[in-house]
């Protein structure tokens, strides 16, 4: 009798083995193309939003500006191994000082940062922390969470898509990440510059200055969303104590401040 019970045991857990062996071989998000419907919402969503904001707003055209932009951005891609391609980056005109991730590898940068950064390392970091939101897929993450993915992808079908693409712009141009992902976006921002041989300190030095200036108004975008800039300064400055830094200036000073001024003009 305990020989019998003892062989069902067996039985039993050789049974179960295999039956986990066999769903592990299984790849259920290709099963049931979990990755290709959420990349294609993504698409969509991205597209859709990027849309609005055109309709709304005004782009800078001038081929200068964009390429200096550009000089600015492509020593962070190159150094990290970020396909710049991939990249959508759009410079709007708005005294806003603001940046931020779309769906589908949208970058928006508002005017109004570029005029704001004292130095150009400073605007490279709030880039690449822009950057780390979507390399990270962090926009999707928030997205999921403060509207739902069920939501999302009514919007995606274009079902009262409109109504809800405003409504996704305000969560991601006006609102924070949480914590958790805003440091992790920092610092991924601080080792795509160290890697880059910029100094991220100008950065930390960004944080300090959103922190101090006391008399902003509210809706101010990426200065007001960041309400514990003085600590975000702090750990960055700790994450580099110790480490080796460079700094390889993407453009000349003088470049630098054509750039700001010119666009300021727009």
């Amino acid at each position: 009798m305990i020989k019998k019970t003892l062989i069902q045991g067996l039985i039993i857990v050789a049974g179960f083995f295999l039956i986990w062996f066999g769903f592990s071989q299984i790849d259920f998000m290709k099963l049931f193309k979990v990755n290709e419907r959420t990349h294609t919402m993504e698409t969509k969503l991205g597209d859709m939003i990027w849309s609005q904001i055109q309709d709304s707003e005004q782009m800078v055209t001038n081929d200068t500006l964009i390429k200096t932009l550009d000089k600015l951005v492509n020593p962070l891609c190159k150094a990290n191994d970020i396909e710049r391609d991939s990249l959508k980056i759009h410079l709007v005109i708005k005294d806003e000082i603001n940046a931020f991730a779309l769906p589908n590898n949208h970058l928006v940068v508002y005017t109004g940062l570029i005029e704001d950064c004292k130095k150009q390392e400073a605007l490279q970091g709030v880039l690449g922390h822009e950057i780390a939101h979507i390399e990270r897929n962090h926009v999707m993450k928030k997205l999921s969470k403060e509207i739902g993915y069920s939501v999302l992808l009514t919007a995606a079908g274009g079902n009262k898509g409109g109504q809800l693409a405003k409504q996704i712009l305000k969560t991601l141009s006006s609102s924070a990440y949480d914590r958790k992902l805003e440091k992790e976006a920092d610092i991924t921002s601080v080792e795509y510059m160290i890697k880059a041989h910029i100094d991220p300190r100008p950065m930390a030095d960004f944080m300090y200055q959103i922190a101090q200036d006391r008399k902003m108004p509210e809706g101010m975008g990426w200065i007001a969303d960041h309400p514990e800039s003085e600590e975000r300064a702090k750990y960055i400055l700790e994450y580099i104590k110790g480490k080796k830094l460079n700094n390889k200036s993407s453009i000349s000073e003088k470049d630098w401040k054509t750039f700001q001024e010119q666009v300021a003009k727009e």
